[in-house]
């Protein structure tokens, strides 16, 4: 047990290593929340079944630096998800407007591809409050759900649009809130989220 202990103990390390030898990145490149808002009906019912993975976590902690192996493992878990999981709405699934959960069907809509990411990559060892379901705005104003990764190099977005991992200002989103870091079953609001928008229109 102990050998398997050390083991684990030695692969996350290999994943993200401690932020407290690195500088915290520029603010622009990390989201600035704000206090604690309204939680999405249907990740309030997931809590209701999965109150595991809705649990508090430690306030003010700094994100991990994440290393290139740890980054190959986000790209790799994003592809497969988007190319494993067929994008279907819950009123095609199960009937009703929402409902979060895992798609062990096969199918999913945005917020059941990001609950799969998470717990894949938190199973490689990435930390909960690093993993973030994040509500955002599409340019077409339709809601949509991503998942944000919280490093030292900044906020990074997993989406089933898109295969690539991108900065969080590197895309064309508004983002409204997420999940709060210290605490698995609270959401804050996402204070500088229309400034991706007015970068967007700079390029």
């Amino acid at each position: 047990m102990i050998g398997a202990k050390a083991g684990a103990a030695a692969f996350f390390a290999v994943l993200v290593s401690s932020s407290s030898a690195f500088t915290a990145p520029a603010s622009a490149l990390s989201m600035t929340t704000g206090g604690v808002t309204s939680q999405p009906i249907g990740h309030y019912e997931f809590c209701q079944s999965h109150a595991s993975e809705c649990r508090a976590g430690a306030r003010a902690q700094a994100p991990a630096k994440v290393t290139e192996f740890g980054w190959e493992t986000v790209r790799q878990i994003n592809a497969r998800v988007n190319r494993d999981i067929t994008p279907m709405t819950d009123k095609e699934l199960y009937g009703k407007d929402e409902f979060w959960t895992y798609p062990d069907s096969g199918a999913g809509d945005c917020e059941d591809f990001v609950l799969l990411k998470r717990r894949m990559l938190m199973e490689k060892g990435f930390a909960a409050g690093d993993l973030l379901i994040t509500v955002v705005r599409k340019p077409d104003g339709e809601g949509h759900a991503v998942l944000t990764v919280r490093t030292t190099q900044g906020d990074f977005v997993l989406d089933n649009l898109n295969n690539d991992v991108k900065l969080w200002t590197e895309t064309s989103y508004r983002y409204l809130k997420r999940q709060a870091s210290f605490h698995a079953g609270r959401w804050v609001s996402i204070e500088n989220g229309d400034a991706v928008m007015v970068s967007s229109v700079g390029q």
